[in-house]
């Protein structure tokens, strides 16, 4: 297979690719040039929520795209106002902003944030406190966000207004919050981070300090939303909702999209002029965005998401107890998975790519499986069965380097 090595490339050099192209999909099966077939728990990243060409998303997009593609918001867009409009009768929102990714939705989240205490006369509240071992994009905004060294690095000053404490640290979250402060901003499961939980009372918690200091609450649920948590939204189980929240990634269906969705009074200072994008909410967006919900909003979907991430986690649970020498532990909930690894979760992902199998890393070196909300149970098995073996494969090859 014919790969450019990144000095040959005309491309940027800032991917670590895998040596693989991939020409079609199906469902949840990616296939090369060659006729390789691999079962995709990437999900390009925890985007592709109805799988590959799934044939509703693929007659949505065919149908737009033979009568409007772009017009810019200049004007009136029909599928952003049904889209939002169904968006906010299935969430805590009122409003909604449509970009064309998380990061911007993330962008667009932190300015209303912002916005919202400058109208209010408090033009000295623009501080978000966020977490250790958060991700929340690439732009120079939302590193500053996450927090972390190696995605600041060699960028310049770090963009002013963020502050950071450790996850879980409830009475350094308070100490935290001082008189400039807008907003908190929070995955419900940090995914970049780990596949780490906050739990439904923490949520709470961090509901109820919002509305004793009168700062907002902002969920990213950029990766969690659309399904994949077995909930509509992580933050639902809760029962503690925001003030804004980002999603993207799932409700493309691996269209590029993301929305900004806030309550009536959270969105007051966004006024005509103070945000925009050129791009955001165009109707080929629009018409897929439409599409998925269709499909995610049918009854009992979200509940077959559930069943697949049991039978996930006790496949999972299994290879744990069996080779505690590579894998000690699985986390997450509904379709957005991990395992811990005790080898170098690149080297499990590899071997497991090995078998057939495509995974993400994520930090605290866990290998993310973030398969489409459509696979069934029986490719649940499939998948656990590879995974097994390649574990196997790595356990193996421990115990004879150990003899």
């Amino acid at each position: 297979m014919s790969v450019e090595s990144p000095s040959s490339s005309p491309l940027y050099s800032t991917y670590a690719r895998a040596p693989l192209e991939f020409e079609r999909g199906s469902g949840v099966w990616l296939e090369t040039r060659e006729g390789s077939r691999y079962l995709d728990l990437a999900g390009g990243v925890a985007v592709n929520s109805l799988g590959h060409a799934h044939p509703h998303l693929v007659a949505a997009l065919k149908e737009q795209a033979e009568k409007l593609w772009h017009t810019s918001n200049l004007y009136e867009i029909p599928g952003q106002t049904r889209l939002a409009e169904r968006l906010a009768a299935v969430t805590f929102a009122d409003r909604a902003f449509f970009t064309n990714s998380g990061a911007e939705a993330i962008e667009c989240a932190v300015k209303t944030a912002r916005r919202y205490h400058y109208v209010n006369g408090q033009p000295e509240r623009f501080r978000i406190l966020t977490f250790e071992g958060a991700f929340h994009g690439r732009t120079l905004a939302t590193i500053a966000a996450g927090g972390q060294a190696k995605y600041l690095e060699g960028f310049g000053p770090k963009v002013e207004g963020f502050d950071q404490v450790p996850f879980g640290d409830h009475a350094a979250l308070k100490a935290a919050v001082t008189e400039a402060t807008a907003a908190i901003l929070v995955e419900p499961i940090q995914g970049e981070g780990g596949i780490r939980s906050v739990p439904p009372q923490c949520l709470r918690g961090l509901r109820e300090l919002c509305d004793e200091t009168g700062i907002l609450l902002i969920y990213d649920e950029v990766q969690t939303g659309v399904g994949r948590s077995g909930h509509l939204f992580a933050h639902e189980a809760s029962g503690a909702a925001p003030d804004i929240m980002a999603i993207a990634k799932g409700i493309g269906g691996g269209f590029p999209m993301g929305a900004c969705l806030a309550t009536e009074e959270a969105a007051k200072g966004m006024t005509p002029g103070t945000h925009g994008s050129t791009f955001g909410g165009n109707p080929l967006a629009m018409a897929v965005g439409n599409a998925v919900l269709d499909v995610i909003l049918e009854e009992n979907f979200l509940q077959h998401v559930r069943d697949a991430s049991l039978h996930f986690k006790q496949g999972l649970a299994s290879i744990v107890d069996r080779y505690p020498d590579v894998v000690t532990d699985v986390r997450g909930e509904g379709l957005l998975l991990g395992m811990k690894a005790k080898v170098a979760n690149t080297a499990l992902i590899a071997e497991i790519r090995e078998h057939g199998v495509l995974t993400v890393p994520a930090g605290d070196n866990v290998v993310r499986l973030l398969p489409p909300l459509i696979i069934s149970i029986d490719e649940v098995r499939e998948a656990v069965a590879r995974i097994e073996a390649a574990v196997a494969s790595l356990s193996l090859a421990s115990v004879k380097k150990s003899a």
